[in-house]
């Protein structure tokens, strides 16, 4: 029996190998949550949405009334199902924390979690660090929409 290497190449892996044909059948490594939503537009997708929801939404609701539905969107696609349980008071539920005034205005300034209190909505935690971090940067000025009153 002879033996080829072949190389897969990067980002991908084998998704299925025919003995008797040989054919190699590869396929896209799943991409981390926080590289696949980054816009406003990567969460409606990642929802079955599109920006024609958005605009009729922007249509008949107030900015930070469309801030806060976006804002929940984008934490049931960075959760992937994850659910806050309010019962497990061992379960760590993270959020962005702001802060504002002085110079640089508003900006993220760190992010927080709570056991079974809550000084957040339970549908805007994060079931990480790293996804409250990353919601905070990417989409800071939709917490901003939702959190200020703009004039």
């Amino acid at each position: 029996m002879e033996t080829i290497k072949i190389e897969i190449p990067r980002g991908y892996e084998v998704e299925s190998f025919d003995r008797n044909s040989g054919e190699l059948k590869l396929k896209e490594k799943p991409k981390p949550v926080t590289e696949r939503i980054k816009t406003i537009d990567d969460v409606l997708a990642d929802q079955d949405l599109s920006t024609t929801d958005l605009d009729e939404w922007k249509n008949v609701l107030t900015e930070d009334e469309v801030a806060y539905r976006l804002l929940k969107l984008l934490a049931k696609s960075l959760n992937e199902g994850w659910e806050p349980d309010w019962d497990d008071r061992s379960q760590y539920k993270y959020y962005p924390w702001f802060e504002m005034g002085g110079s640089s205005g508003f900006r993220f300034f760190d992010y927080d979690f709570w056991l079974s209190c809550s000084g957040v909505g339970s549908r805007l935690c994060f079931k990480s660090r790293k996804l409250a971090e990353h919601a905070a940067t990417a989409f800071q000025d939709l917490y901003k929409d939702y959190m200020l009153i703009n004039d």
